[in-house]
């Protein structure tokens, strides 16, 4: 997508430019991972036991682990690399629970739900066709650099569908099938204990929120249901009567006028599901409109 400046009526475009060492776009995700992801950074070229090194290490606001692998070279393999660190990071877990304390993290650590994070300029066919064809989900992340030091960050727009292999690849009956990597979770699990009236409430929002944008992805976790674009924009947590609605947007920047929002900075709330510092609960389809109006904002906050 071009970039452009407007001035005075007359529309420029923002010229692309290349970054500098190849160190550099790692350098300036890891000092603004928070910003850029909304993750926790933990660690940079981080050795594996079998001489590796994993580019980033972090931890998303939820407690799941993340690996971040930047892609400098056209030819590079960085899906199969991130893959690998992934299979040694969960075998060695008590590795990264002793980075978690070294650096003070508190969250607890969401072993279902890893991360491996891909970033780069462009992706070819085959890292494509590979990141859809894989049983687990594999973010990819485009960049640019433009003039006049802007940044620009999206996920790889080609949507994922997941093919089965059971029929390809035959399981032994014998063979453990809980040793998944990343746990799936699905819509009907959040919705099970709820009464009809949240279910139907559930349904109008959702259409709501999708319709925003047809490159939002909905990722059911094991708490929430998130919404996002390159980071979550909103989290929604269903509860039988109520769904509480998480918005990804810093304390003291939201326009709320009808004054439905909870800040959960100011006065400090311990514990919660879900990205952001604003909570708003809805029991009913008339709430909808004012609610929407802050999922706009959170939206286009982190659009």
């Amino acid at each position: 997508m071009a970039l452009f400046k407007i001035k005075d009526s007359t529309v420029e475009k923002l010229a692309s430019i290349g970054i500098g060492k190849e160190k550099d776009i790692q350098t300036l995700f890891e000092e603004n991972l928070g910003t850029i992801l909304n993750i926790d950074f933990l660690a940079t070229e981080y050795t594996t036991s079998f001489g590796g090194r994993i580019d980033t290490v972090g931890i998303d606001k939820n407690g799941a682990p993340v690996i971040i692998e930047y892609k400098r070279n056209q030819n590079e393999n960085v899906i199969n690399q991130g893959l690998s660190y992934l299979k040694w990071l969960l075998d060695h877990k008590a590795d990264f629970e002793k980075l978690c304390q070294n650096k003070n993290i508190q969250l607890e650590i969401d072993w279902n739900s890893p991360r491996v994070i891909c970033v780069a300029e462009s992706y070819n066919k085959f890292d494509l066709d590979t990141a859809e064809i894989l049983p687990l989900k594999i973010e990819l992340l485009k960049y640019r650099i433009h003039e006049n030091e802007i940044l620009y960050v999206e996920p790889e727009t080609q949507k994922a569908v997941k093919i089965s292999t059971t029929k390809i690849f035959k399981k032994n009956k014998k063979q453990p099938t809980n040793n998944t990597l990343q746990k799936e979770y699905s819509i009907e699990e959040h919705l099970k204990a709820t009464s009809e009236n949240t279910k139907d409430l559930f349904y109008a929002l959702r259409e709501q929120i999708k319709n925003l944008d047809e490159s939002i992805t909905e990722e059911p976790k094991a708490k929430y249901i998130a919404y996002k674009l390159t980071t979550n924009f909103v989290d929604l947590t269903i509860k039988k009567n109520t769904i509480k609605v998480f918005l990804n947007i810093p304390s003291g920047k939201l326009n709320d006028p009808h004054n439905i929002a909870r800040d959960m900075v100011h006065p400090k709330t311990i514990g919660h599901w879900g990205n952001g510092d604003y909570e708003v609960k809805i029991s009913k389809k008339e709430e909808l409109d004012n609610l929407f109006d802050l999922i706009k904002q959170s939206y286009h906050y982190n659009k």
